[in-house]
């Protein structure tokens, strides 16, 4: 049987997953389950997709990789159905998806801090759907107080910018319209390469030197990080995407400081003002922690209040959860229940931005990334449906113009023009 490979968790674990399974091509009975560790919640859903796997296919060998066997090897290595655990380091070397005589479960977990440099040849892209994914950049240097990622993912390395620019050219010429550029923390891009590059320098060559790509976004970008050249390619480029993600994490000052994050609330209105004045059509998307130890009522709804004077029209909300190993799971924790509201509450009030936003553009003309099943994405990425019968398999990848005549369970509807 063909190799199954079991993503969970971020883009850039689904490009890492789609490199797995080009070097683990040719294995008999193999199920690669790339896991997520971002909160307590992704640890459990990934135990739980390697019980499902094996009931599956209970005759194959299932390896699990990714940043939770990072974290936790030995917790999945006594797991029964499991017959190798394989390291962030070690998941893109094809020896590793190499069996010789059936063994008990064996780790393969190197030292994550001992990786210095990227390995160009191993940088993974994608494609879902009609738009690629492109890593730029693994690992991060810093250290918020609720993040256990560093610890699977290693210390900040970049790839090389014109790896960067043949992948995506080889891409293009593979008929994709549209590139999304990831990584752990994107924004950390170029400090480790000769000349330290920014991304503003990265974006800016990728656009020089792929002048038939459509269309380049970012993944979730830290705002304090934007450079110059970064900030202004995104106000005044018609191929970058009106839409940035911002990891605001939470609006309140004490709050932000107990993280360990590097911005302030003033500091991340301002950065969203500036923008929206240069370009006053960028959509902000952010993610916001909700419960967050220590925060007190009136914390959480300097949170709220931020979702509107940020405009935040897409909203990434994730309830606190501890992770063992970070500063945050040793401080006072909010009861859950409280959690649970609080994160309903910060949903509801990105859902009435999200609303008001979506409303704002019936009757409107937008360029939309023609996806399967009748959907896409505009520039801004509001999401967009439509039913005309012309939509067929042939304008799946093709950016068409689109009449906003209506909004419907939170997309826009629309007719090609």
């Amino acid at each position: 049987m063909s190799v199954d490979v079991i993503t969970l968790g971020c883009r850039l674990n689904a490009a890492e997953s789609e490199a797995m399974r080009r070097l683990a091509a040719g294995e008999d009975d193999l199920v690669i389950v790339n896991s997520c560790a971002v909160t307590s919640e992704a640890v459990v859903r990934t135990r739980q997709a390697i019980r499902r796997a094996k009931r599956g296919r209970p005759d194959a060998r299932v390896i699990v990789t990714g940043c939770a066997a990072q974290v936790e090897p030995q917790r999945f290595a006594e797991m029964p159905e499991v017959s190798r655990v394989v390291g962030n380091r070690d998941k893109l070397l094809a020896t590793s998806f190499e069996f010789g005589l059936p063994a008990p479960a064996e780790v393969r977990v190197s030292d994550i801090f001992a990786v210095e440099e990227h390995a160009p040849h191993l940088a993974a892209s994608f494609c879902e759907r009609s738009r690629a994914f492109v890593e730029v950049q693994n690992g991060c240097d810093h250290r918020c107080t609720f993040c256990i990622i560093p610890y699977g993912r290693g210390n900040s390395r970049s790839v090389p910018a014109g790896i960067v620019v043949d992948r995506i050219k080889a891409l293009v010429d593979d008929g994709v319209q549209e590139v999304v550029l990831t990584g752990v923390d994107v924004t950390s891009y170029g400090p480790d390469l000769p000349g330290a590059p920014t991304l503003g320098q990265l974006v800016e060559r990728i656009l020089r030197h792929v002048p038939a790509l459509a269309r380049l976004r970012l993944s979730s970008i830290d705002s304090v990080e934007i450079d110059e050249r970064l900030e202004e390619i995104v106000c005044s480029e018609p191929r970058f995407m009106p839409h940035l993600h911002m990891s605001f994490q939470a609006g309140d000052d004490m709050i932000l400081k107990r993280m360990k994050r590097r911005h302030s609330r003033a500091q991340a209105i301002e950065t969203v003002q500036r923008l929206k004045a240069k370009r006053p059509d960028i959509a902000i998307g952010a993610d916001l922690i909700a419960g967050f130890p220590t925060e007190t009522e009136e914390m959480h709804e300097n949170s709220v209040r931020f979702v509107e004077e940020c405009d935040i029209v897409m909203g990434h909300i994730f309830p606190f959860s501890p992770r063992e190993g970070t500063p945050a799971a040793r401080m006072p924790q909010v009861p859950g229940p409280v959690v649970k509201e609080r994160a309903r509450r910060l949903r509801e009030a990105t859902a009435r931005r999200k609303a008001l936003w979506l409303q704002g553009m019936i009757g409107s003309t937008q360029k939309v990334l023609v996806e399967r099943g009748g959907t896409g994405h505009a520039e801004n990425f509001a999401p967009v449906l439509t039913r005309h019968s012309r939509n067929s398999a042939a304008d799946v990848g093709t950016v068409r113009t689109m009449r906003i005549t209506g909004v419907e369970n939170g997309a826009l509807i629309g007719d090609f023009v």
